[in-house]
């Protein structure tokens, strides 16, 4: 954003022509002038409540500062913005990721899964703004929380309210790669895919992994399945979305890389492995990557008009000089 004037000669006239007026004008005395005393003959002389000499140059001050404001309102000040505006759509990437309790575990680089799928999933929609992404969570049920869409502001408030145990205690991937491809579907993008971001075996929901998979080979959606996390005893926490009570512990984590490549293979997708998190890093990499798009934008100007608050600001502080020679000083100014 930048700030321009339409007609910038007025800005010249207020900021140089204007002051330097004022200021040559003091050297000028008048030619002729009467002192008249006022007080009773050989009494005390007046004396004014204020400094009438600071109070004279303060009122000037603020008449120039008010022919200044409208100088400045008369040159037309606007902000500019310049807004990059795409030419060809980007790739519709709709993300599925598991919020069961177990993505709670801290086995990556102290972090949990959870927010670590999180973090590199804003770093990776943040650098693609050309492309759609969605977003489904998915435990014991599974739901879209937000369609494809390029408004990162929606997207990362989701993200960010997003909770472990929101979906249940269990894992319905079949479910959920089935919800992902009934709204993948209908996409007409140059390039679509669904990333599946799972730690867990599928145990809950009454579609099976491999036949959602299936369907979105044939559909022409590329799956690209991460399995993140370890094997072994592995420490969590996290807070219980149903009664608040924080959980801690140790949790035996079962991970099955093996099912979870099948998934993948069943529509000739992607299967990565991410047990640490410069791995999950590495598989955000390849999934750029592998579902990049030619971009091809340009560039649009805007502008916004702003003199209003000048010219506002310009009659308060001429009303303001002029009342106060007027009403409370009584014109002697």
């Amino acid at each position: 954003m930048n700030i321009g004037f339409e007609r910038p000669l007025f800005v010249l006239a207020a900021l140089i022509a204007i002051p330097g007026l004022f200021f040559v004008l003091r050297f000028f005395k008048p030619v002729f002038s009467l002192r008249l005393p006022l007080g009773p003959p050989g009494g005390a002389s007046f004396t004014p409540p204020v400094n009438l000499g600071f109070l004279t140059k303060f009122l000037r001050a603020l008449e120039l500062a008010g022919v200044v404001l409208l100088c400045i309102a008369a040159a037309g000040p606007r902000f500019v913005f310049t807004e990059t505006v795409w030419l060809n759509r980007g790739a519709d990437i709709l993300f599925v990721m598991d919020v069961s309790p177990s993505m709670s575990a801290l086995d990556m680089d102290g972090g949990s899964r959870f927010d670590t799928a999180r973090t590199l999933l804003r770093q990776f929609s943040g650098k693609r703004p050309q492309d759609a992404i969605g977003l489904i969570a998915f435990g014991q049920d599974a739901a879209i929380l937000t369609p494809l869409t390029t408004d990162r502001a929606s997207l990362y408030h989701r993200m960010d309210t997003l909770a472990i145990g929101e979906m249940g205690d269990a894992t319905a991937i079949g479910t959920s790669l089935a919800l992902a491809g009934f709204h993948i579907g209908r996409s007409e993008a140059p390039r679509r895919a669904v990333v599946l971001i799972t730690d867990g075996e599928n145990n809950a929901g009454s579609i099976h992994p491999e036949t959602a998979a299936a369907m979105l080979a044939e559909m022409g959606v590329s799956l690209w399945v991460i399995g993140v996390g370890s094997s072994g005893m592995v420490p969590f926490s996290y807070v219980d979305p149903a009664t608040g009570v924080l959980r801690t512990g140790m949790y035996d984590s079962h991970f099955d890389p093996e099912t979870l490549e099948r998934i993948a293979l069943s529509a000739q997708g992607f299967w990565i492995h991410a047990p640490t998190a410069e791995a999950f890093a590495g598989a955000f990499s390849r999934l750029d990557q592998g579902e990049m798009v030619i971009r091809r934008s340009g560039s649009v100007r805007r502008e916004e008009p702003f003199h209003a608050i000048f010219i506002i600001a310009a009659l308060a502080v001429l009303w303001g000089t002029r009342f106060v020679r007027r009403r409370v000083l009584g014109a002697i100014l």
